[in-house]
């Protein structure tokens, strides 16, 4: 399975997350690193994230139209650091 690693940028709904997911890419020709981010929708079933936590998310089968990614655990909580 597909893992990403990612800070949750806004709890959208009862069991819905978004996560904001920053990955570097080397540039095609200058092979420079940059930073490309892309936003995630995760389903949080028990509602423990918070805004600002770390959290890793795991690809699964749809859950809704845009909703392919669940919460698999909290790294570290917004409020510890």
């Amino acid at each position: 399975m597909i893992t990403k690693k990612g800070t949750v940028a806004k709890i959208s709904g009862d069991k819905t997350i978004k996560v904001e997911v920053i990955e570097y890419q080397p540039h095609p020709k200058y092979k420079k690193m940059y930073p490309t981010n892309a936003y995630f929708l995760a389903h949080d079933e028990k509602g423990v994230a918070k805004v600002g936590d770390k959290v890793v998310i795991q690809q699964c089968r749809p859950i809704s139209r845009k909703k392919h990614w669940k919460l698999t655990e909290t790294v570290t909580s917004a409020s510890s650091t």
